[in-house]
């Protein structure tokens, strides 16, 4: 999706913007993938796994299963600051990978863990400031206004 449709459906521009940066540090996660020879497909999908089990405690079919999300995306599914974990969990991830300068999946698996260790340890330490978990079943859409609220943006016309 765009930040049009995203804009469309009712979305903050605040959750939209940190949304489009969370596309952005996933496409570097995974143009470094490609550079350390992960294949695409089962192997993205196991680091993805690894990483968000690192940082949320559940593997990403869990996560949606808790969200009660059947194909929708996760990640358009995400409040701000799962969102933000989730970031910093790629980002970390993608920063330890060029450093560390692992080969292939197996190596790889190691650094995603540590990736999402640092985003975990981060929200276990928020959470233990608010005294409540930030993993909820709530979604970004539940704070949309209702759709007899939402208007439709006009059609874009040359001049």
């Amino acid at each position: 999706m765009h930040q049009e449709d995203y804009r469309r459906l009712g979305y903050s521009d605040k959750w939209i913007n940190q949304r489009l940066k969370s596309i952005e540090v996933r496409k570097e996660l995974t143009d470094e993938w490609d550079r350390v020879g992960v294949k695409e497909g089962q192997q993205y999908a196991s680091l993805t796994d690894i990483i968000t089990q690192a940082w949320s405690g559940k593997t990403t079919r869990q996560y949606k299963q808790y969200k009660w999300l059947k194909k929708e995306s996760l990640r358009d599914n995400m409040t701000n600051i799962e969102l933000a974990l989730n970031i910093l969990a790629e980002a970390s991830t993608t920063e330890i990978s060029k450093a560390q300068n692992p080969k292939g999946f197996k190596q790889s698996a190691a650094v995603a863990r540590k990736g999402g260790k640092i985003a975990g340890d981060a929200r276990k330490k928020l959470e233990s400031q608010i005294g409540r978990s930030v993993i909820t079943r709530d979604k970004a859409s539940d704070y949309l206004p209702p759709a007899d609220r939402i208007q439709e943006l006009p059609e874009e016309t040359e001049d």
